[in-house]
C-alpha cells in the first residue's frame, strides 16, 4: 500500500465538522435500520380524539344541569317575593282579620297560585297565661314546573298591639 492509497482512505473516513449554518435534523429515526421519523399513530391520535370527545360532553353536561339551577332559583325566587309581598299585604292594615285570600299572578310565563290564610294562634303554654290575640299568617304558593308542581310555604306571627 503506498503512501497515496492510504491518504485516500483517511480522506473517506474523516468525519466532517459541522459548518455554523448547518442544521441538525430535531427528529431522529424510529429505529436505527428504518429511516422513518419518529410520531403518533393514527391509534394514538383515535384515542386522545376519544378522551376529549368524552370530556367535552362532560363539561356540556354540567352547563346544562347550571342552566337549569339558575332557571329553577330564579323561579324560587319570584315565589319568595310574592309570598313576602302577601304577607306585607295583610299586615298593612294593621292587626289582620281572621280569614282567607287566595289568587293567582302571572310573572314571566309562569302562573304562581297563592292563598293566605290568617288563624288565631291557639297554643296550650299560652292558655295557661290567658294571653290572647296572637295570629298566625301562613301564605302558599304554588306553580307548574315541567310535569310537576312546585309549592313554597311562608309564615309569620303577630300579636294584637293591645296585647301587653
Amino acid at each position: 500500500m503506498d503512501s497515496s492509497n492510504i491518504h485516500r482512505a483517511m480522506k473517506k473516513t474523516r468525519t466532517k465538522a459541522l459548518t455554523p449554518l448547518e442544521v441538525i435534523p430535531a427528529s431522529r429515526p424510529a429505529h436505527p435500520r428504518c429511516g422513518l421519523l419518529t410520531g403518533f399513530t393514527f391509534i394514538e391520535v383515535i384515542v386522545a380524539l376519544a378522551i376529549v370527545s368524552i370530556s367535552l360532553l362532560a363539561l356540556i353536561r354540567l352547563h346544562l344541569i347550571s342552566i337549569t339551577m339558575a332557571d329553577t332559583a330564579e323561579i324560587t325566587s319570584h315565589a319568595v317575593f310574592l309570598a313576602d309581598e302577601k304577607i306585607a299585604e295583610t299586615l298593612v292594615s294593621g292587626y289582620p282579620k281572621e280569614g282567607t285570600n287566595s289568587g293567582t299572578i302571572e310573572k314571566n310565563a309562569l302562573t304562581f297560585h297563592w292563598q293566605t290564610q290568617v288563624t288565631d294562634l291557639r297554643l296550650h303554654q299560652l292558655d295557661k297565661a290567658d294571653i290572647t290575640g296572637l295570629r298566625k299568617i301562613l301564605v302558599d304558593v304554588y306553580w307548574k314546573h315541567g310535569i310537576g308542581r312546585k309549592h313554597l310555604q311562608m309564615s309569620t306571627y303577630v300579636a294584637d298591639r293591645k296585647l301587653q
